[in-house]
């Protein structure tokens, strides 16, 4: 299970290595010693610190495990790092989610510097460069950097299920899911995706759509614990209860094995 909070000064420590352990990890491929110097000063403890009492870091953690971290001030993007032995799994991409809602609730705009190992990465989401930049460092040595900025969409759905837990209060016999499997959902747009595990899933993905209304079309791939891969579609439609907590109607089928069809009611968790 991972999860995105923010950061205190609890954290401090994690913080600090998960930049440190990233920064000494990935740059020196990229950057000669004094510009990696440079990085490692600019997110000292005492920066870190500062940057927490503001309440402007978040720390992400999978499993109780503490492994990336991001910051944002208004809509600049700061200090986005994963533990070396955790890259390539999408965490980044999640912590950027999550730093990008946040900041589309007051700006259009995002806006972060990008190093050289991360230029790529934000252009796949969209990023633009403004504007090539140039700092000197020790010993003549210049780092080179590029702005970035991306126009951020806000969900204007009925409802918005970035960040919603779900969890299935009712299902077909047929189907995989019960009440010990747990759905975290996303949304950017009208774009949708979640995962899910627990129960009889080991792990779980889907990916749809959402429309004005709120309601939910979306694909579901997941193996099971008997190591079965399982694909199915599924329409959802929401209902919002008395206690502000949202209800979702499915109706699934499955699009491999017998192939056949159920429906669901899945609840948000509190």
């Amino acid at each position: 299970m991972k999860e995105y909070i923010s950061a205190t000064i609890d954290n401090l420590e994690a913080v600090y290595n998960i930049v440190q352990n990233s920064i000494k990890e990935t740059y020196p491929k990229y950057y000669p010693g004094e510009v990696v110097d440079f990085f490692c000063d600019l997110h000292s403890k005492e920066n870190i610190l500062k940057d927490i009492e503001e309440g402007l870091v978040g720390i992400l953690t999978v499993d109780g495990k503490s492994v990336g971290t991001g910051c944002y001030k208004d809509n600049h993007i700061t200090r986005v790092y994963v533990e070396p032995e955790y890259q390539g799994r999408g965490y980044g991409t999640y912590i950027m989610d999550n730093l990008e809602k946040c900041i589309s609730d007051n700006f259009p705009t995002a806006v972060l510097d990008a190093s050289l190992p991360a230029c790529h990465l934000y252009e796949k989401r969209g990023y633009e460069t403004i504007e090539h930049c140039k700092h000197p460092v020790n010993n003549g040595v210049v780092l080179v950097y590029e702005q970035m900025s991306k126009k951020l969409s806000r969900n204007l759905t009925a409802i918005d299920y970035d960040g919603r837990r779900f969890v299935p209060l009712i299902n077909s016999e047929n189907g995989e899911v019960d009440g010990n499997t747990v759905f975290l959902y996303h949304q950017n747009g009208y774009d949708f995706s979640a995962e899910y595990s627990g129960g009889d899933v080991k792990n779980g993905f889907m990916v749809g759509k959402v429309d004005i209304s709120g309601a939910l079309d979306f694909y579901y791939e997941h193996i099971n614990t008997d190591d079965e891969i399982r694909v199915g579609k599924c329409h959802s439609i929401p209902t919002v209860n008395d206690n502000g907590k949202i209800e979702l109607h499915e109706k699934w089928q499955w699009l491999n094995g017998d192939c056949s069809s159920g429906e669901s009611i899945v609840v948000e968790q509190d």
